[in-house]
């Protein structure tokens, strides 16, 4: 290790050091959700949060309206150095102390009047906390978007193979035909599910923080404009415990009205239902994207090769064997599908928090929940492009449904015995003709046709019949029509 990059030992930084670019973590590089919810975007979107918080006390009268512009127009991420905010945040446990004496610093070079204003009445929690959900509100409206379009293009694979008979598998072996239409209405469906668990998260379940040192917004209230118990200056004088009138509703639905977010029923510092709440969408997005993925993954290999991915030149190369073409799509979404779940359960075990504000529990979800975040936002955004470029190969779908000889029907065969010879004996029947067909690597037709039992019971004809694999699908083809009809589409009588 040279002296260039080794890490220094003195306080300065490594060489080559730099901001985390999604090295190791490819799903996410590149994509929308990273760009909102890199340090810069969440830095932004607590200066907003500050903002915010100024111009809804200027609506309440305590703030002057010029102090709450002064702060809004000072508020820009790229006027602070992240970096070194985030060192300070050492010797405070969080970010919000240091970006308010930088931002008072930036508000006190154009008004120094206006810089006693900033932060009213507020605490870190509040600033950081209301942050975070314009960040989670950034991303998930970005992942509903994606997860529509994807949801979209699924759509039209299903009503394009509608028919396309496939075999069904089930613990990794043939079960019984379905069709491709089929799989492609039931990944839809998931993803339909993951968007409306995000909907749920956007409407009313991303609320702004406001409760002060202790959840009691007393901070808050002792800057009440007179005669509803402010406390300081020309802006109130002493009041009694509760002798606010409405200032406190008034002051919480203008935050709410600032940041377009909800206003909580009480405050949340230590009641972390949001982050919950949030943490559990985007487990299940990224689970319904990997179940997507991981049925990709098994159908594209080599032996099966009824599906592959989009080709993109250079893409899927691998570095030692020249031949392959990797589904790099689906397994960068089934990486964030087993990320997410053990984030989401990291941020979840948060609830168990101590007190009025945790020592470290509520530090511990900053970084889990971004991670869920962009996790989750970069599998949605691949998994539209994997959707919609997904190749369906028909004819080798076709194929394997005859690798067994037509023993993925044999279910089909033993239900119209069994009412003339038995259904136990019927199922006996139709499990030594496939062992045997196994054996000897005989048609199960003729093997079916040469027995006496069932030969006084159907014709040759009637058994090659039952035994096409096509023709018994079931209501695999209904199944899509009503699927896609609730989503305003005309059913398509046969596959494309």
């Amino acid at each position: 290790m040279t002296a260039d990059n080794r890490a220094s030992t003195s306080g300065t930084e490594p060489a080559g050091y730099g901001p985390d670019s999604g090295l190791l973590s490819p799903v996410r590089a590149g994509t929308p959700a990273e760009a909102v919810t890199t340090d810069s975007a969440w830095l932004q979107a607590m200066l907003d949060a500050e903002a915010a918080l100024a111009r809804a006390q200027a609506k309440v009268g305590s703030v002057p309206a010029e102090a709450a512009a002064v702060i809004s127009r000072a508020a820009r991420a790229e006027r602070l150095d992240v970096r070194a905010l985030a060192l300070v945040a050492r010797e405070t446990a969080n970010p919000v102390v240091g970006l308010v004496r930088e931002l008072t610093r930036l508000v006190a070079a154009e008004s120094p009047e206006a810089a006693e204003f900033v932060h009213h009445g507020s605490t870190s929690q509040d600033v950081f906390d209301t942050g975070a959900m314009l960040v989670a509100d950034r991303t998930l409206r970005l992942i509903r978007a994606d997860l529509e379009r994807a949801a979209e293009a699924l759509a039209d694979l299903a009503a394009r193979h509608r028919d396309t008979a496939m075999a069904g598998r089930t613990l990794a072996l043939h079960a019984v035909p379905t069709t491709f239409g089929l799989k492609a209405a039931g990944w839809r469906r998931l993803l339909l599910d993951a968007r409306d668990r995000v909907a749920a998260v956007l409407d009313g379940g991303l609320p702004v923080s406001l409760g002060g040192a202790a959840g009691t917004l007393a901070g808050y209230l002792e800057f009440a404009p007179p005669g509803e118990g402010g406390s300081h200056g020309e802006y109130g004088e002493y009041g009694d415990n509760g002798d606010y009138g409405d200032y406190a509703d008034r002051l919480l639905d203008a935050y709410a009205a600032e940041t377009g977010l909800a206003r909580p029923p009480l405050p949340w510092h230590a009641l972390r239902t949001p982050i919950a709440d949030l943490a559990g969408a985007l487990a299940f997005v990224t689970g319904a994207l990997g179940k997507i993925a991981v049925d990709v993954q098994s159908l594209t290999r080599t032996e099966v090769g009824e599906v592959c991915e989009p080709a993109v030149e250079g893409r899927g190369a691998s570095s030692a064997m020249p031949h392959k073409r990797n589904p790099v799509l689906a397994t960068l979404i089934r990486s964030a599908a087993l990320q997410v779940p053990l984030l989401a359960a990291g941020v979840t075990q948060c609830l168990v928090c101590e007190d009025e504000r945790s020592a470290g529990v509520w530090h511990a979800e900053w970084q889990l929940l971004r991670e869920c975040l962009r996790l989750a936002g970069g599998a949605a955004h691949t998994a539209v492009e994997l959707a919609e470029g997904l190749v369906v190969r028909p004819e080798r779908m076709r194929e394997n449904l005859m690798l067994t000889g037509s023993q993925v029907v044999s279910e089909r065969v033993s239900a119209v015995l069994a009412p003339r010879i038995g259904k136990a004996e019927a199922k006996e029947l139709l499990t030594r003709a496939s062992a045997e067909a196994d054996r000897t690597g005989g048609s199960l037709a003729e093997i079916l046709g040469a027995l006496p039992k069932v030969k006084r019971h159907l014709t040759d004809a009637q058994i090659v019949r039952l035994l096409d694999p096509e023709g018994y699908t079931g209501a695999a083809p209904a199944l899509v029509d009503q699927e896609l009809a609730r989503a305003g589409r005309l059913p398509r009588a046969r596959a494309e």
